[in-house]
């Protein structure tokens, strides 16, 4: 005969969570993995377990015995996510009179609504006030401090498992817990500063974990998954569900922050154990690279073409629509790009965060230059970052002539584009880029430049600059179709 002993406090049943380990994503959730030790009877036997966030997914859970001699498994599971607070315990007693305590004396009031203070993860809950009934009349707020009944030993201080579980032997056994929970992040940061001439860098980059998950988790060993892992997002009452999970970490001594590919992504892993606080910011150096070559590049591109103008225009009209594509782009854009290779002092897997350029000013003092985000960068590849628009370069579009002959199916446009250097000491090189847009049949019947085409409707024109200097540049471009 199976015995069932129903386990109501938690040392009785499972000791509290230890070696835990956190794989957390930039997605905005977590894998959590911890041994925990079990009190089994052969047979059934009930346990709570409650050392969980407040955003687990039940569904993911994976539970198993870390013994080769046990069988251990989970015959049912509820999860209890509503603690204990003030509001739950409005709308539990809604409908009963309590005792209100105001600054004076003890007020008797019935608990009409219960009402909700804040949205609920992961499904938004409106917010309502409570009402209560006090001498015949309705209040939308409470009349004093509540003072609520005792409740019984069903209540939970925090969000708890209760799983039925199966034996085939008696005794302690080690079993390891694994789930999926939202509310863990982490974001990388890069901060890339410039000495006061020249475009040799300095990068630094910095790892930031974000705990919102309601849990504190002492000494986590702790790794970052980088990469764009595929993650169902909740729809209504719909669990999200992992589609790529972490294998378990390995000790061994390690840098700060050590790096390895893991399936089609990477694994960035803390090199020593942390303790990661519930609603903590912690941020990691894990990179730090000196002299690493980069180059400022200049990009002109005149076309400008508001979408909203032509929305719901099929190609045919907006091909043979004159003024299409005449709208003139005056800025000149920065562009900041360095090789992600071992020769330039990097060569590991960037993965993707915020990218911040700074510059020492002649008193040796950093500062701002821009901004952007990178997306993760595989090694020995190129990042290329716009940090703004160029003060001191200006370009200038300009479409010079027109001709269409809808009965042959061709057209001919002839644009004029300056560009111009108004800084007082250094030349620059500025990257025209030009789009070919109305059909894509296309040959430059005329130019003034050498182009290279970079795509089959684009093309590019290089030209350098001196101090003061201005470049025009003319060509025409043939359609067909």
């Amino acid at each position: 005969m199976k015995r069932i002993i129903t386990l109501v406090c938690l040392s009785a049943a499972a000791s509290h969570a230890q070696n835990t380990a956190l794989t957390l994503y930039n997605q905005n959730f977590a894998v959590v993995r911890e041994q925990i030790e079990l009190k089994l009877n052969k047979g059934e036997t009930q346990v709570a377990f409650s050392e969980i966030t407040a955003h687990a997914e039940p569904d993911s859970v994976i539970l198993r015995s870390l013994s080769q001699k046990n069988t251990l498994r989970i015959l049912e599971q509820n999860y209890r996510a509503d603690p204990i607070s003030q509001n739950l315990l409005l709308n539990y007693f809604q409908g009963r009179e309590i005792d209100f305590l105001s600054e004076t004396n003890l007020i008797k009031g019935k608990i009409i609504r219960g009402g909700h203070a804040v949205s609920r993860y992961p499904d938004p809950i409106p917010q309502e006030e409570p009402i209560i009934e006090v001498d015949g009349q309705l209040r939308f707020s409470l009349p004093g401090q509540p003072i609520f009944p005792t409740l019984g030993n069903d209540s939970i201080l925090k969000p708890t498992f209760n799983w039925l579980l199966h034996s085939d032997r008696e005794g302690k056994t080690d079993a390891e817990l694994c789930y999926v929970s939202g509310g863990m992040s982490w974001e990388a940061d890069y901060n890339i500063v410039a000495p006061e001439k020249g475009d040799t860098v300095d990068v630094i980059g910095w790892v930031t974990m974000n705990n919102q998950s309601g849990r504190t988790f002492e000494n986590a060993k702790i790794k970052l998954m980088a990469g764009d892992v595929e993650k169902i997002k909740p729809n209504g009452n719909s669990p999200r569900r992992l589609m790529k999970a972490a294998s378990s970490y390995a000790d061994r001594e390690e840098p700060a922050v050590s790096e390895k590919a893991f399936d089609e992504y990477h694994l960035y892993a803390l090199g020593r154990t942390t303790t990661l606080r519930d609603r903590e910011t912690k941020q990691v150096e894990f990179l730090r690279a000196a002299n690493v070559e980069s180059q400022t590049v200049y990009i002109y591109d005149g076309l400008q073409i508001d979408p909203n103008r032509y929305r719901g225009w099929n190609w045919a009209n907006i091909r043979q629509e004159r003024d299409y594509g005449t709208q003139c782009n005056p800025k000149v854009w920065v562009m900041r790009e360095f090789k992600n290779t071992k020769e330039n002092g990097l060569g590991i897997p960037l993965p993707k965060g915020r990218a911040r350029f700074y510059r020492r000013d002649t008193d040796g003092q950093l500062e701002f230059t821009g901004e952007n985000l990178i997306d993760h960068t595989p090694k020995d590849e190129t990042v290329r970052l716009f940090t703004g628009n160029a003060f001191d370069l200006v370009g200038e579009r300009t479409r010079t002539d027109y001709q269409i002959d809808t009965s042959k199916n061709w057209i001919d446009e002839s644009f004029e584009i300056k560009v111009r250097n108004r800084k007082e000491k250094d030349a620059a090189e500025i990257r025209v880029v030009e789009h070919l847009y109305r059909a894509l049949t296309w040959n430059i019947s005329a130019s003034s430049d050498l182009q290279n085409k970079t795509s089959s409707d684009t093309m590019e024109f290089r030209v350098t600059l001196q101090p003061g200097e201005e470049k025009v540049i003319t060509y025409t471009v043939h359609y067909s179709w």
